[in-house]
């Protein structure tokens, strides 16, 4: 089982009402979530990690869960308020506005960490919910605590304008960075990781001598590439898609990478140094193929496995 660990919310999304005001319509979401939802419909088994709340929202995120097949045992659930984005549109362009004090997915605090079964092989990081304390400090510790027994894959999906200490933010990633196997970055993260003129790939190859063994670098429509700390190279070209909106693209493009080496069976301790440019080769096409499907259509809308013929 791959255990995605990070933030699950509400996106208050909205939408005209016969009235003719906009109202705003609860749609479940957060990196995280779409990753988990995406790998579930996959067919991969899928667990998610992270706080929920026993509210009306947190039921919803809960029913959608389970509806894409993903396990959600492991969330620690309390009576304190999901999540909620509510979200404005300007010219196609969306604007969030957060409310998450003392809500059940920022308040989990490092003595919570769980007893995770042996047949889960890999832990999936990411998101906002490396930003917001006190939990990004809990899935820091739960990182460091299983690294040596499982898989770690890391996408920061850096948000610069949610970062309020970024000394402290910056030395919680390194940390995480250090014992990642799997690191993907966007070339914009890249470049705020690693300031300067270099270029992506002295980048990327700078931050394999950091820990991770494999770096990804996704670069929009220009494809991705995989970076490994020998110096080996592959590029894939991303698909052609009609874009609707890119909303849960990079999440996506994250199930389908995990989704492959998962059933190649290298997404283990044991095994994930034998993951050679062929086998990410196969990782970064799948990752383009169920994003491409997602952009074509509006919102975080992961395929499912009889979509893809898979």
């Amino acid at each position: 089982m791959i255990l995605c660990c990070g933030e699950a919310l509400i996106d208050m999304i909205p939408t005209p009402t016969s009235a003719g005001a906009d109202g705003f319509v609860p749609h479940s979401g957060g990196a995280i979530f779409n990753t988990a939802i995406g790998l579930g419909r996959l067919g991969v088994p899928t667990g998610f990690l992270t706080g929920l709340s026993t509210d009306l929202f947190g039921e919803q995120l809960v029913s959608d869960l389970i509806a894409s097949h993903v396990n959600a045992d492991y969330a620690v659930r309390s009576d304190l308020p999901t999540t909620l984005a509510f979200v404005r549109l300007t010219g196609g362009q969306a604007t969030y506005t957060f409310y998450d004090e003392n809500s059940a997915g920022r308040s989990l605090q490092p003595d919570q960490l769980p007893q995770i079964s042996p047949d889960v092989t890999a832990l999936y990081f990411g998101g906002i919910s490396l930003i917001s304390e006190p939990c990004a400090e809990f899935y820091a510790a739960l990182a460091l605590r299983d690294s040596a027994q499982r898989v770690i894959m890391l996408d920061p999906n850096i948000r610069p304008g949610f970062i309020r200490d970024e000394t402290r933010y910056r030395a919680r990633l390194d940390r995480m960075i250090a014992v990642a196997d799997i690191l993907k970055v966007s070339d914009e993260d890249l470049d705020w990781i690693v300031p300067g003129s270099g270029t992506p790939e002295d980048k990327a190859i700078d931050m394999t001598a950091k820990g991770p063994r494999i770096v990804i670098v996704t670069r929009g429509s220009a494809g991705a590439s995989a970076y490994f700390a020998d110096g080996r190279v592959v590029t894939v070209a991303a698909q052609t898609a009609v874009v609707v909106d890119t909303v849960g693209a990079g999440d996506t493009f994250n199930s389908g990478v995990l989704a492959h080496l998962s059933m190649a069976g290298l997404l283990s301790k044991p095994r994930v140094q034998d993951i050679g440019p062929a086998d990410m080769e196969n990782a970064l096409a799948l990752g383009a193929r169920v994003a491409a499907v997602t952009v074509a259509r509006a919102g975080a809308n992961p395929p499912w496995a009889q979509e893809l013929n898979i």
